[in-house]
């Protein structure tokens, strides 16, 4: 058979010219196309929409492509053999040891979640990867390290990963299968009905294919509402105002600031500098802290995006959980620091 892998090459140099353009292309269509003024809240929440409009697609579309692919050397069966054996905390630590290497933002992990859902592993193991995916990364760590020296990237680390490991834990024990989605519920449980060995190349990349149409065409409006709604809040509430009410050390500064995170959406690369500028004038660490794990971890467009897949009962249970957690940590770092 003739190999047909080949035809992606020229699509694969087609997304790197295209995600390595994007802020370029940006400009030109909001500056030149556009005509919007530059620095007016307008033109600034217009670009957010549009870069990160083509930063999470072109993620998605690369994320699930290959996801695929490495899902068809795995059948949901062997890889709950795999696990065979494993404690449920063991699950958590090695799920969340798993986001930190994997770059992505909450909205991208998604995809990786549902691969986790549908290959049977425990439903708190896939939170704790969920949790630790987009708030800790290689890029923020070194962002971290560089703006705020070695001891608070460490301290970030740390607590961000026992965030992400309690959290996955707690909803495990929970047992909180019951609100997933019903089409989650089927693919978790559905039966695999290719024999994974005896695929070649070109039907693997077929199955990269399919996961590509099926997840982007369940999600794609609950991406788009997510990141409208953090572009408004990018454009029209300024860093000004937000240091404004949560730079008192006050007993209700960390809960304050992480409701105001909730609303507010970016990946860790782009939170990092938010929290630095929130420290130099005058929000405690701890604070500022737990605002950057909010505004990434429980962001409402990623819950936004958590609607298709999960069901109310469940998204308020992990919402309660992860800022509890978040809270916890701001008060002990503002304690200690």
């Amino acid at each position: 058979m003739r190999n047909k892998s080949i035809i992606y090459i020229p699509l694969l140099f087609l997304w790197i010219f295209l995600f390595y353009y994007k802020e370029a292309s940006t400009n030109f269509i909001v500056y030149n196309w556009m005509n919007l003024p530059y620095e007016s809240n307008l033109s600034n929440t217009v670009w957010f929409f549009i870069t990160t409009l083509q930063k999470i697609f072109l993620l998605l579309i690369l994320v699930i492509f290959l996801a695929g692919i490495i899902r068809s050397y795995f059948s949901p069966e062997k890889t709950r053999k795999l696990l065979e054996g494993k404690s449920m905390f063991a699950g958590n630590v090695l799920a969340s040891l798993l986001g930190i290497v994997t770059p992505f933002c909450s909205c991208s992990a998604i995809p990786l979640f549902l691969g986790f859902v549908e290959a049977g592993i425990p439903i708190g193991i896939t939170f704790s990867f969920l949790i630790a995916a987009p708030m800790i990364n290689e890029v923020a760590v070194i962002m971290l390290f560089s703006l705020f020296g070695w001891e608070v990237g460490v301290i970030y680390i740390v607590t961000g990963l026992l965030i992400a490991i309690a959290s996955g834990w707690i909803i495990g024990r929970l047992k909180l299968e019951k609100w997933l989605q019903d089409w989650v519920l089927n693919l978790k449980y559905g039966e695999s009905t290719v024999n994974n060995s005896n695929l070649n190349i070109n039907d693997r990349i077929l199955a990269g294919k399919i996961a590509v149409k099926e997840i982007i065409v369940k999600i794609w409006p609950y991406v788009i509402l997510g990141i409208a709604v953090g572009a408004l809040v990018h454009g029209y509430v300024p860093n000004d105002y937000l240091a404004t009410l949560i730079n008192k050390s006050t007993w209700y500064s960390v809960p304050l600031a992480v409701a105001i995170g909730i609303p507010l959406y970016t990946c860790s690369p782009g939170a990092v500098p938010v929290a630095y500028a929130l420290i130099e004038k005058g929000v405690p660490l701890g604070t500022a802290l737990a605002f950057m794990m909010s505004v990434i971890g429980i962001s409402l467009p990623e819950l936004i995006i958590l609607k298709k897949v999960l069901k109310l009962p469940f998204i308020f249970t992990f919402i309660a959980i992860l800022a509890t957690g978040i809270i916890i940590v701001g008060y002990l770092l503002n304690f200690l620091f």
